[in-house]
């Protein structure tokens, strides 16, 4: 594919692809056990890019500054306002009319596990270039975790699920219902008195074409694994 046709795939793809290790299935309690493979390893890879974006000192993703806000007007912790957000994220699936998975539960566990187990070792900048050159890595690093977990079909987290849902009934290209959706976030939660950094402007732009990017990568190099017709 040429540069300017993945481009286009970037800013234009408007499904999840399914390849040949793809879980016909969300609902499925006995995954194959590549599919589970790949779950857990985009999981893992999801947990390392927001850690390496927590490392950067550059601000938190969007989500966060919402919870922010949200502990703000509530006073409840931070940990706190993110769970409920999630619960009512989750709530918003029925009208979507999104299944939650094994995947919808490892995703909270598994990426907690990875930012808990990475972050104590990950560099932690002092300058804005560097700062700046961690926050996009983290980004793509998410980007390519979600391309993997998605792909498996064993179900989304709350966020993923929400993005996949709103696409269906907007049938607008996924990287800009993302991106649209973390603007939102982070307008409401600086509104509400959340703090927002270069980091977080930088993966709210920049999370939905690098999700796509995931999505290419793992598609393109699933292919010539693909089962015979």
């Amino acid at each position: 594919m040429s540069t300017m046709r993945i481009f286009t795939f970037l800013f234009s793809a408007k499904q999840v692809p399914a390849v040949y290790w793809s879980s016909k299935q969300p609902l499925t309690l006995r995954p194959k056990p590549l599919t589970l493979l790949f779950l857990i390893f985009g999981l893992l890879l999801f947990g390392l890019g927001e850690s390496i974006l927590i490392a950067s000192g550059a601000g938190v993703s969007p989500w966060t500054v919402l919870a922010q806000g949200v502990s703000i007007y509530t006073n409840w912790s931070i940990g706190f306002s993110t769970f409920i957000l999630s619960a009512c994220v989750l709530l918003i699936w029925i009208p979507l009319k999104q299944k939650p998975g094994i995947g919808t539960i490892l995703n909270a566990l598994i990426i907690a596990l990875a930012i808990e187990l990475s972050l104590p070792y990950l560099p932690h900048p002092q300058t804005y270039f560097f700062q700046t050159l961690q926050v996009i890595t983290g980004v793509m690093i998410v980007g390519i975790g979600s391309g993997f977990y998605l792909i498996a079909n064993l179900g989304a987290g709350p966020r993923d699920g929400l993005m996949v849902g709103l696409q269906k009934i907007s049938n607008y290209p996924i990287s800009q219902v993302r991106t649209a959706i973390e603007i939102s976030v982070v307008v409401i939660g600086w509104l509400m008195g959340g703090v927002v950094g270069l980091g977080t402007i930088i993966f709210a732009l920049g999370v939905g074409p690098s999700v796509t990017l995931g999505f290419y990568l793992v598609n393109k190099f699933s292919t010539p694994l693909k089962k015979p017709n």
